[in-house]
């Protein structure tokens, strides 16, 4: 392929936050950009993201959020060096998009609208100069001695000095994200860790939890109970389903859980979902009762301090549903602590990309460039967001991880475009 004679000089594969934000990075430079996207619009999934109110960042600083993101997270440094949490806001009120922080913590738009952010982003890459191709599939990335020069798509060839590749993970496939990227890199030789949901609900096999659905609590605490686990806690709201448990604190967890299903049938899970309560607290409590209120069932004890449906649930799953406080015996009574102190509970699924926000896994950070996000691999190819091997957790992180990369991928695409 003759590259004098691309069309584009740079060519952006997804048109969610990642690629919007390095089509705008790239256009602001003064390049030619085409933005392709199997969608019929951009930013499907961003349309999603909060529950449709945009958890755009949170105001840690760049290495308290990178921690958040394990022992990989210091790739992120060149990307929010270049676009960190205060410049992302500072960026998205001058395109428009002001923001709040209610909660001291999590940065919404003020309209509490994830639409307000994704109409931005879109208008300021069209005023920009940047065009757009929806329901164009990227089939392949095409080269030209060995360095990326154009995509093959249903609608033709489209040729570029440069190619960056954002199509995200595998989470919420029908909002855009199907795992293509994925198949993309591959074939440019790239190496893909397998793709697992991450921040997604989780099922387990406990038969009394169903009975629990829309139980929430909201400040609880839940590990993992393996050796060397234990010590990793999530803290935040609990919410039981029809299949199992979800809320932040398990969410945060979900990526973990789904990593050692590969290899066990299920993994044990604790949840303190009383902080304030210990064991002790609770011992002395089922005393007072077999006391103070023998006669009565320790169902109904439950219910004057837990939630009637999970008190049932529990008494049940000790088997003193129908036990009078009086006859309650040693072995329902510790099994009582136990479930009121450090519930037990096995998860043996997650519920898949469908439910999950986030995906793990990805094409291997050994094989991008952090300074610039161009590929080991593949001179041209820039890489950003969620297809790259780097997931954070619930709170704006994924977010702003993806707009950051997004950003310096454009930038560096577009300075190097005129070298080529």
């Amino acid at each position: 392929m003759d590259m004098q004679q691309a069309e584009w000089d740079i060519l952006v594969i997804g048109a969610g936050p990642a690629g919007l934000m390095a089509a705008i990075g790239a256009a602001a430079c003064g390049r030619r950009v085409l933005v392709l996207d199997r969608m019929p619009k951009p930013g499907m999934k961003l349309l999603a993201t909060g529950g449709g109110r945009c958890n755009i960042t949170n105001t840690l600083p760049p290495d308290e959020l990178m921690a958040r993101f394990g022992r990989q997270g210091r790739f992120m440094e060149p990307a929010l060096r270049g676009l960190d949490n205060a410049g992302l806001l500072a960026f998205l009120a001058k395109i428009g998009v002001r923001a709040h922080c209610a909660d001291g913590f999590h940065w919404f738009p003020v309209s509490e609208s994830a639409a307000a952010v994704q109409e931005a982003l879109w208008r300021r890459c069209e005023k920009l100069g940047a065009g757009f191709r929806f329901n164009c599939r990227a089939e392949r990335i095409l080269l030209s001695d060995g360095a990326a020069a154009g995509v093959e798509t249903p609608q033709g060839v489209f040729t570029a000095a440069r190619v960056i590749l954002a199509t995200g993970g595998r989470s919420y496939a029908g909002l855009g994200s199907d795992g293509s990227g994925f198949g993309l890199a591959s074939h440019l030789g790239h190496t893909v860790k397998p793709p697992l949901p991450a921040l997604a609900p989780l099922v387990v096999r406990e038969e009394w939890v169903p009975e629990c659905a829309g139980t929430t609590f909201a400040e609880a605490e839940v590990w993992i109970d393996l050796p060397k686990r234990r010590a990793h806690r999530m803290r935040g709201a609990v919410l039981f389903t029809h299949r199992g448990v979800s809320g932040p604190a398990v969410l945060d967890l979900s990526g973990d859980v789904a990593g050692l299903l590969e290899t066990m049938p299920e993994v044990p899970l604790r949840v303190r979902w009383q902080l304030a309560e210990s064991a002790a607290d609770w011992t002395r409590r089922l005393d007072s009762w077999r006391r103070e209120h023998g006669g009565r069932l320790v169902r109904n004890l439950l219910d004057e301090k837990l939630p009637a449906s999970f008190a049932m649930a529990l008494a049940t799953a000790c088997g003193a549903a129908e036990t009078k406080a009086a006859n309650l015996t040693a072995e329902q009574a510790a099994r009582l602590v136990e479930h009121l102190t450090e519930l037990p509970l096995h998860a043996t699924a997650t519920e898949g990309f469908g439910k999950a926000m986030v995906t793990r896994g990805g094409v291997s950070l050994k094989e991008i460039r952090p300074e610039t996000l161009e590929s080991r691999i593949v001179k041209g190819l820039h890489l950003a967001g969620e297809v790259v091997d780097l997931d954070g957790p619930c709170g704006g992180y994924n977010l702003q991880w993806a707009f950051s990369s997004g950003l310096l991928a454009g930038r560096n695409a577009a300075a190097e475009s005129t070298k080529t």
